[in-house]
């Protein structure tokens, strides 16, 4: 489930393209640890995170598994590898895989229109299939993008016909396959269609058919009402730095795009069973992970559930995900045997940074250098614009002497670090990637980086 970060936009996705850096060497079991140590404890200092809980493991090997800080502030509670925190969008793979389930069952096709099993939602004039919800190609508005007219319900315990008015009579984003655009609503919709074909609600069918198979016994749907056995404690930073407690969501809104609970240990023993495909037939793994393709041919970068991307050279899949009070990273590199998963108390917090530098360190790769190549007055005036980022949110794009600046509604300035072609990275934190696209003589939008990929046209 994304939100408005401190920044722009609350990570979704590890995305973009590879930096590919000089090679080091690889470092010993031990050097390793301690570059995971040095990291986590950096970022707890640096982006004010409570506590941290992170696992590595390469093979069979475990090479980290612990926590840091605290899972609980006003009970000094420190965090570690049992600690149960919210994880939000990696939610999205356990509800493609379910799917994937029924379909191999005969109960669903992946060419199914959701029509047959969603018949109130309303698609006039266009085929969605349950291909377009898994892939973030339906069109379909996300319900956690329309600002306000969300937020000040978030509080409230909603049915899922309640939820779903407040999309269901907005215009599409585009036709189905024509784009890709992260959606919370369409996998909202795709539990949904679990509990219509399975006739168990969305976490009985987990519970059921992955959480108990799998023995995942600190994995659940994360309703406030149970007791959950060291379960943290969500908070955001205020803005003189304080952490305080999260806003409350009600858990009934992020539901199967965003509504479970988990633990380092968990999620690497899922990250196993999914790649081995225990769940799945032979290849189900492979589907999941295959980028989807737009109606022009083109590939998203996205499969089902699951972010496709590389790493300094290395294949890289895997899913983000940010809620009030949390986020979290759970990356695995298959052709390395690799598995990194970093959860922490904080929606303002960097995970998937810092899982990519776990990444880089193990596979004894430098950090990329970061640019700032000059930027003529020309290529400033190109690019110079309002970009729409979503309803309430919009990237102003300007000039300040030779330098290209950007600012975000409510927020602060910051410099444009070209590295050529029109790709930029944000001066504020180099893992965000802006690249414009070219419309005539004047960029007509951008693609904003930061987990998922989000492009936003130029409206000014």
């Amino acid at each position: 489930m994304p939100r408005v970060a401190c920044r722009v936009l609350s990570a979704i996705v590890l995305s973009g393209a590879a930096m590919h850096a000089a090679a080091a060497q690889r470092p010993d079991r031990a050097a390793l640890a301690a570059r995971v140590d040095t990291l986590a404890r950096a970022a707890i200092a640096n982006e004010k995170i409570p506590g941290l809980s992170i696992a590595v493991v390469r093979g069979t090997d475990t090479i980290v598994m612990r926590g840091w800080g605290f899972a609980d502030l006003e009970h000094q509670v420190p965090a570690g590898p049992e600690t149960v925190y919210r994880i939000g969008s990696i939610t999205k793979q356990f509800t493609a895989l379910s799917i994937l389930q029924l379909a191999e069952q005969g109960k669903l096709s992946l060419d199914d229109s959701l029509q047959r099993f969603v018949p109130g939602f309303p698609t006039p004039g266009r085929r969605v299939t349950i291909r377009h919800l898994l892939t973030h190609t339906s069109g379909i508005p996300s319900y956690t993008s329309i600002g306000y007219a969300w937020r000040s319900k978030m509080r409230l315990d909603m049915p899922h016909d309640s939820l779903l008015a407040l999309v269901r009579d907005r215009a599409p984003d585009f036709a189905p396959g024509e784009r890709f655009l992260y959606d919370n609503t369409g996998y909202y919709l795709l539990g949904m269609v679990i509990e219509a074909v399975s006739g168990q609600s969305y976490a009985q069918y987990l519970a059921q058919h992955v959480f108990g198979p799998l023995k995942l016994t600190s994995t659940s749907y994360c309703d406030t009402r149970p007791v959950i056995a060291h379960r943290a404690q969500g908070y955001q930073t205020d803005s003189s730095g304080t952490a305080v407690n999260a806003d409350f969501i009600s858990m009934t809104q992020p539901f199967a795009a965003g509504s479970l609970c988990s633990t380092v240990q968990d999620l690497v023993t899922w990250q196993r069973a999914l790649a081995g495909d225990r769940l799945l037939r032979a290849g189900g793994y492979v589907t999941m992970s295959t980028p989807g393709r737009l109606n022009n041919g083109s590939a998203t970068g996205y499969g089902f559930g699951l972010g496709v991307n590389d790493v300094s050279g290395h294949r890289h899949i895997g899913h983000s995900g940010g809620i009030n009070g949390f986020s979290s990273m759970l990356s695995g590199y298959p052709d390395d045997s690799l598995i990194i998963v970093v959860l922490a108390n904080n929606d303002g917090a960097n995970p998937g940074r810092v899982a990519q530098r776990i990444a880089r360190a193990a596979f004894g790769i430098a950090e990329p250098a970061v640019r700032d190549l000059p930027v003529t007055a020309a290529e400033r005036a190109r690019f110079a614009g309002t970009y729409r980022l979503s309803d309430e949110l919009s990237l102003k794009v300007f000039t300040q002497g030779d330098s290209l600046m950007a600012q975000a509604t409510g927020q602060g300035a910051w410099k444009l670090l070209s590295q050529g072609g029109g790709v930029f990275l944000a001066g504020f934190d180099p893992d965000v990637r802006i690249v414009f696209e070219m419309g005539g003589e004047r960029a007509s939008a951008l693609t904003w980086y930061q987990g998922a990929p989000r492009r936003a046209p130029r409206i000014q």
